[in-house]
């Protein structure tokens, strides 16, 4: 049988977070409504770096699920996604239960992409879901071997810069020039910082396949080991890419500005598993899309006009140097400093905060 509600909320990205922190404030609309998300808690990947190197407990990282749900008057579904019927809005569970929404929302976010790989040489450590690459991480240090990552944006050069110092030696992968996305001075602050730590940098190097123990790139051997922790681009979840709903290239659900699929008004999506223009995958806009998300679920459910997303023009880019100080990237301008670095901390902290269920 399955069991009917009026809104399903899919997962608990950014975008999610803050329709609960709105929702615990007094915002929520009429109806029944669940949230599914199989993890106990929400990590906050900004502060991951700073986990990994020692200067955050988990504790601090990450946000306890349940007290929220209740806080924003919803249920919680501990269950992963299997499946979505999005002609019936059916959600087929790890639970082996059936949930049918009247709306949905869909914020599970995306899984790093990985090359092909030839024979077990290597373990390969996808940096999401959070709690099992943190789980894991804790067993590679004991003992400590060397290391490589794959991808050269922001998540991969704050991973090395928080990693470097606690392998014996570790390489950095970037198919592209380091942080191409952001302006050439931040590659080069960046650059030095890695130099310090003793990371070996391969840009334009695009691994296309692992043989045993080895990165291939262009037909040739790129690196060797055992150890590979991929931070590469965002890949869609399975799930979604045999849904039903329309997607772009890449499998990414298509949305407009409202924020709905564009094959299915009745579903939305926010944060890694959607594609919109002018829109890149990362947090700070998954967290700008949640207002707008939770008026625009209200308003579905309510029967009102629904509200379109603008993205913002830029976006602050704040990385960690694995030293208590950051790197600052805004509308083209860069800097560094530990300066920035507890401005970054007070930025985390404040974020946790504020996304905390409410102390009664």
């Amino acid at each position: 049988m399955t069991a009917a509600f009026d809104l399903l909320l899919v997962g608990a990205g950014h975008a999610h977070l803050g329709v609960l922190r709105l929702w615990a404030g007094g915002q929520r609309p009429r109806g029944r409504i669940a949230l599914i998300c199989p993890e106990p808690y929400v990590w906050y990947s900004g502060m991951l770096p700073g986990l990994l190197a020692g200067r955050y407990s988990a504790g601090q990282c990450r946000i306890p699920l349940q007290p929220l749900c209740a806080a924003a008057g919803i249920e919680w579904v501990a269950a992963a996604v299997t499946a979505l019927e999005a002609d019936t809005r059916t959600l087929q569970l790890s639970s082996g239960e059936a949930l049918h929404g009247r709306w949905l929302s869909l914020n599970p976010g995306s899984l790093p992409s990985a090359p092909a790989q030839e024979g077990a040489g290597m373990e390969l450590l996808p940096v999401k879901p959070f709690p099992a690459f943190i789980a894991r991480w804790q067993d590679w240090q004991r003992p400590p071997e060397p290391l490589a990552i794959l991808g050269g944006g922001a998540a991969g050069v704050e991973l090395a810069l928080a990693m470097a110092r606690q392998v014996p030696s570790l390489a950095l992968i970037s198919a592209a020039p380091l942080l191409s996305g952001h302006p050439p001075a931040l590659r080069q602050r960046a650059l030095r910082h890695l130099q310090a730590a003793g990371v070996q940098v391969h840009e334009r190097c695009a691994v296309e396949r692992i043989r045993g123990d080895v990165l291939m790139a262009a037909g040739q051997p790129v690196w060797q080991g055992q150890r590979l922790v991929l931070a590469t681009g965002a890949s869609p979840l399975p799930w979604l890419r045999e849904s039903g709903l329309a997607c772009d290239g890449k499998g990414f659900v298509t949305i407009a500005p409202t924020l709905q699929s564009l094959s299915h008004p009745q579903i939305f999506a926010a944060g890694d598993c959607a594609s919109l223009a002018d829109t890149p995958r990362n947090g700070v806009y998954a967290v700008r899309q949640g207002p707008v998300l939770a008026g625009n679920l209200a308003h579905a459910l309510n029967g009102e006009a629904l509200a379109a997303y603008q993205p913002q023009r830029h976006a602050l880019a704040l990385l960690a140097d694995g030293q208590g100080g950051a790197l600052l990237s805004w509308a083209g301008l860069t800097a560094e400093g530990t300066v920035l670095g507890r401005w970054k901390d007070w930025l985390d902290r404040r974020f946790m905060r504020r996304h905390a269920a409410p102390e009664r």
